[in-house]
């Protein structure tokens, strides 16, 4: 491939996108500037970037791409070594059997143009893209991984090969310089920019995996220096205050740190392995702050019954799904609604994920007896007007938080069942009096989350014949003309298909006929009722309304729906 010089000014005036005057006056002020022509235009906002990049493309005879909605192979984007990746501002991104695929800022500079050539193995196909897209791809896919693996190099050096002291490796992780220190710091900074829910830390018996929960899946990065697994489990036991000389034992802790102006609760959790101990992290950005319950994606529907459900003086309101559904989110919003001076809140969690003011909170601790029903028991003596308990988790708090509910208190909890329908049921398995449940339950939410179709490598799917009947037998609403969408992979999306996540809900109203059922323990009757009633949509339902509105795929639906039923597929 044969590139040529171009004028840039010139071309740019004889295609009529700036005039004359605008060239003069951007060549005046590039002298005092020292910028290149180019950014010196956009810069003074006489052209578009993109605009103008398409121009060149055009003129090379070469393909301009838009990094963002580009597939990149990764396995392609190392044949450049980093530093060469920054100083010719340039990426490989993609591999051909005979060619390589490089997206340059400025393909005119024939100069780097020859540099490339000379570090890949294989001719170099050049396109042109944004500048600004290049350098954010660069770091993305060098900074994370390389960073990490070159940190884990240099602790791998400085331990010794046959023993691990303790006492000395206590007194190097006081530095601030300590390359176990820079490590972690590097594993937290790509967790948040990943915004990742959970950084799992595993080894095995060759290598270290260290993976991170995003949008719900996990993403995996392995490295090879096996050794360095103590002094990083010894760092983070040190950072939770847990028993530093005890491996044989799973142990919790909790710490918090501030990196890139976030503020970052981590609950860490310990447990021994056959190669070590497996550590797993859950992180909680309370820089984010509470939402509402109008940010939380909500149906207004559902909304406006949960606001209902807000207005009861007194009842049991669940909250159900399996973790990492968005429960507690979900309570908090509600609470920040009615959280006023006239109302006295009490909350019982382990742990307390967030600060709410005028809200007294209250952390849970086995170790000293301060267990869920020992401290129910103690508030209904604070008196208060609302009381949330993180979960039921035992006969004991099932049975106090109901008799709070029926005298006068309203009680919000949440509880690990599928949907809205065997909750009812689940907490009568657990030893709740079938009356007492009829006589204090108001109402119960069930949510999951499904991921979000990346919105910039959104495409036109049609589903399989088998899902098409699978999704007329849940709702035959379906329209034929829905126009289904999915993923095809991107820079933005790190190349899944899906960026960010969505809320899928339901929630069931109890009227007189589901409560006269419980309470004659007739739970097949009460599911009758349920599903009869015009008020409640299924979760299926609400997956598949996001799906045809393009939010979600098709897959993603299935994927949520098949604990609930899937089993026709």
């Amino acid at each position: 491939m044969v590139l040529k010089k171009i004028r840039l000014g010139d071309l740019l005036v004889d295609n009529k996108i700036i005039t004359s005057d605008q060239l003069h006056d951007a060549l005046l002020q590039q002298k005092q500037s020292g910028l290149q022509l180019g950014k010196q235009l956009i810069s003074l906002g006489y052209v578009d970037e993109k605009r103008m990049l398409k121009l060149l493309a055009e003129q090379l005879g070469i393909e301009y791409i838009d990094l963002l909605r580009f597939k990149i192979n990764p396995e392609a984007v190392h044949k450049l070594k980093e530093i060469s990746a920054r100083r010719l501002r340039a990426l490989v991104i993609d591999e051909k059997e005979d060619h390589f695929l490089v997206v340059m800022a400025d393909p005119t500079d024939l100069d780097k143009f020859d540099q490339l050539q000379n570090l890949l193995s294989k001719p170099v196909k050049v396109c042109v893209s944004i500048e600004s897209d290049i350098l954010s791809s660069i770091e993305s896919f060098y900074s994370s991984s390389s960073e990490i693996s070159t940190l884990a190099e240099e602790l791998q050096e400085e331990l010794d090969d046959e023993t691990f002291d303790l006492p000395s490796l206590n007194e190097n992780l006081s530095s601030e310089e300590a390359p176990v220190a820079k490590l972690l710091q590097s594993i937290f900074d790509q967790a948040l920019r990943l915004k990742a829910s959970d950084i799992h830390i595993e080894p095995d018996a060759n290598v270290l995996r260290v993976r991170m929960r995003v949008d719900g899946i996990l993403q995996e990065q392995v490295i090879k220096e096996t050794r360095i697994v103590p002094a990083l489990v010894l760092r983070l036991k040190l950072m939770c205050g847990l028993d530093i000389s005890e491996k044989r034992k799973p142990q919790d802790g909790r710490f918090r740190i501030n990196t890139k102006n976030h503020e970052v609760d981590i609950r860490l959790s310990t447990m021994p392995i056959q190669h070590g101990e497996s550590v797993v992290m859950r992180l909680l950005d309370q820089s984010a702050g509470i939402l509402k319950l109008d940010q939380t994606g909500i149906n207004q529907v559902i909304i406006k019954e949960i606001r209902k459900l807000l207005t009861y003086p007194h009842g049991l309101v669940l909250v159900t799904g399996p973790t990492g559904s968005g429960k507690t989110t979900t309570l908090y919003a509600a609470l920040s609604e009615i959280n006023s001076p006239e109302k006295k809140i009490i909350t019982i969690e382990d742990p307390v994920e967030y600060r709410l003011s005028r809200v007294n909170q209250v952390q849970v601790n086995p170790k000293i007896d301060l267990t869920f029903a020992r401290v129910l028991r103690t508030i209904l003596r604070q008196d208060p007007d609302i009381i949330l308990v993180g979960e039921m988790r035992d006969q004991e708090t099932v049975e106090i938080a109901l008799r709070a509910a029926v005298t006068g208190h309203l009680v919000f909890s949440t509880l690990h069942t599928n949907d809205t329908l065997s909750a009812a049921i689940r907490l009568v398995d657990m030893g709740a009096e079938s009356y007492l449940l009829a006589s204090g339950l108001r109402g119960i939410i069930a949510q999951r989350l499904v991921r979000r179709i990346c919105p910039l490598c959104s495409e036109t799917y049609t589903p399989t014949e088998n899902e098409f009947v699978w999704l007329e037998k849940q709702n035959d609403k379906i329209d034929a003309k829905t126009q289904w969408k999915y993923g095809k992979g991107c820079t933005h999306c790190h190349n899944t298909g899906y960026h960010g996540r969505a809320a899928i809900f339901e929630i069931l109203l109890p009227d007189q006929g589901m409560l006269d059922a419980i309470r004659v323990k007739k739970y097949s009757l009460f599911a009758n009722l349920a599903r009869e009633s015009t008020h409640f949509t299924p979760l299926s339902h609400s997956a598949i309304k996001l799906a045809m509105e393009g939010v979600t795929t098709v897959e993603e639906v299935l994927k949520v729906c098949e604990s609930i039923d899937s089993k026709d597929i």
